[in-house]
């Protein structure tokens, strides 16, 4: 490892800094090398270009939440919490808001419910999630089905590039030509990417959602740079501030709850369900249901699948309205359809989305909850062969699953509960998500519905996409990675770079960390404790720090 970069912020290369960054949410272990804190805009600036000239890999990081594996890695973690100035302003009158990377979904949202606005982009790790992280994997969540992902509310952003320079990108200018990777775009990428525009739309998924790959489809269709930088997973560059399109919040909100006895039963369901403009509408499979019931929950309905939905509106008549139409237009496909009367109700009907995690978190250290085919999206009329299909590829190795999702977009979210101690179990774990992905790709799915590539899913993007679109992904990481230091292996597979079910951090082959930084880490994953700073776990200043 070279020299200390040079930044005015806080540089670490002793074993319990660097352990505290060797994990985040899903599967991997994986100790940097170093760990640096830029305290700034200009530190950031100066590491990129230090590395570029170094050849060093940087990891760029926010809380650390996402599944996919981008935020850990084998080369300098770049923690940018503590990015200064830390900005947040909202323009009540334009409906926009400005904020740093670093700044929370939660923060942002308590800055614009006062005003009665929002950004209704909701992802369930909004106590934690960076704005900065939330864009770099164009995140979504439960009301993706009526607001879509982070893509829409997108207005603008600045970009530090590889090449140590400072990028404004805004929805619908041009950007600055000068700028180094501008001008290699330019050149090198755009004429290619649109004389191959009827491959990108060919290979691109027909599904509602997809973060695989990089969204050329997107910038085919508005011209804007910013469409690439958005899901680019910190592979491009280094995301510093942000500007958001806010929407008025609802005045009002009802929620309604079908049970369903079969699985060929939810799609047609979904579809007359859709036509009734649910703002969100989520899954819960037999696979969750048991897990709930098995925690000693009352209330948990018998059947194949529960899908639960809110509807938003101005007023309480109007969600009314829309709720009763829903639950007499899905009757005929459900077993019992539940409609919430009032606020206390909607949130009772809610409360069995949240009831797993707990289970899911007291599990013994022996059987860990493990994001392995975590994120897959189908079309709307293949998600009850795609619950069948991950159903039975984990009956068929003897691991427990838990399915749960967004019913409204053909996306379904998969807990795998190995045994860690049985022998083999990580090879079963590595054949169910080649098994899976196969299928997956069959039912003319994409393996990535919101959480990005990461390292975990970056080598069947060309599988999905083919040599062709592949090799336009490969033009683009040139122009704005000459060097190839941001995030190698992320989004794109690199060599030697580690990714599918590998250097994971539990069973024999994890790598051996402290012990105390081990727990830390554990809690942090058991209670989600992702805003706790990672240098204070390392000099042990923060024991349960944001654990509630």
């Amino acid at each position: 490892m070279p020299a200390r970069p040079p930044i005015r912020g806080t540089v670490r290369t002793d074993e319990r800094a660097r352990a505290a960054y060797a994990e985040g949410a899903g599967i991997y272990r994986i100790v940097p090398a170093m760990a640096c804190v830029p305290a700034d805009e200009a530190d950031v600036a100066a590491l990129l270009r230090w590395a570029s000239a170094e050849g060093v890999a940087l990891v760029p990081r926010g809380a650390g939440s996402a599944m996919g594996g981008g935020n850990v890695g084998e080369g300098v973690v770049v923690d940018l919490t503590q990015l200064a100035p830390r900005r947040l302003e909202v323009d009540a009158n334009r409906r926009r808001a400005r904020t740093s990377a670093n700044v929370t979904l939660r923060e942002l949202e308590g800055a614009a419910a006062p005003l009665g606005l929002r950004m209704p982009v909701d992802p369930s790790s909004a106590r934690w999630v960076t704005l900065g992280g939330m864009l770099s994997t164009n995140a979504a969540g439960a009301r993706s089905v009526r607001c879509g992902a982070v893509r829409a509310w997108v207005e603008g952003c600045t970009l530090v590039t590889a090449d140590g320079e400072r990028l404004a990108l805004v929805r619908g200018e041009a950007p600055e030509p000068a700028v180094a990777a501008v001008a290699r775009f330019a050149r090198d990428v755009a004429p290619a990417v649109r004389a191959a525009a009827a491959e990108v739309a060919t290979r691109a998924p027909r599904t509602r959602k997809n973060t695989a790959g990089y969204a050329l489809d997107a910038w085919l269709a508005s011209g804007d740079l910013l469409d690439l930088v958005i899901g680019a997973e910190g592979t491009l560059g280094v995301v510093t501030d942000v500007t958001w399109r806010l929407e008025p919040s609802p005045a009002a909100r009802l929620g309604l709850r079908v049970e369903l006895d079969a699985l060929d039963a939810i799609a047609p369901a979904v579809r007359t369900l859709l036509a009734t403009g649910p703002a969100a509408l989520e899954l819960l499979d037999r696979t969750f249901l048991d897990v709930v019931r098995s925690g000693g929950a009352g209330d948990v309905p018998p059947g194949e699948a529960v899908l639960l939905l809110e509807y938003e509106g101005g007023s309480e008549a109007e969600v009314r309205a829309a709720a009763e139409a829903a639950a007499a237009a899905v009757r005929h496909h459900a077993a019992r359809v539940t409609l919430s009367r009032n606020a206390a109700e909607t949130a009772a009907i809610w409360a069995l989305r949240h009831a797993a995690s707990p289970i899911l978190a007291r599990l013994p250290e022996t059987r860990r909850s493990l994001q392995v085919v975590e994120d897959g999206c189908v079309p709307l009329e293949r998600l009850g062969e795609y619950l069948a299909l991950l159903r039975g590829a984990a009956e068929r190795r003897g691991m427990p699953i838990v399915l749960f999702g967004h019913a409204g977009d053909g996306h379904v979210h998969a807990n795998l509960l190995p045994d860690v101690t049985a022998p083999g179990w990580e090879r079963l774990a590595a054949s169910l998500l080649e098994e899976v992905t196969d299928g997956l790709l069959a039912l003319g799915g994409t393996p990535a519905g919101e959480h990005g590539d990461g390292r975990l899913r970056a080598g069947f993007v060309e599988r999905l996409y083919g040599p062709t679109v592949m090799g336009l992904f490969r033009r683009l990481k040139a122009a704005f990675d000459p060097a190839g230091v941001l995030n190698p292996g992320i989004k794109l597979p690199a060599p030697g770079a580690p990714g599918g079910v590998a250097r994971l951090k539990v069973g024999a082959g994890a790598e051996p960390i402290p012990a105390d930084i081990e727990a830390a880490l554990r809690a942090v994953e058991r209670h989600g404790g992702y805003a706790t700073p990672r240098l204070l776990l390392a000099d042990g200043e923060a024991p349960g720090a944001g654990l509630a």
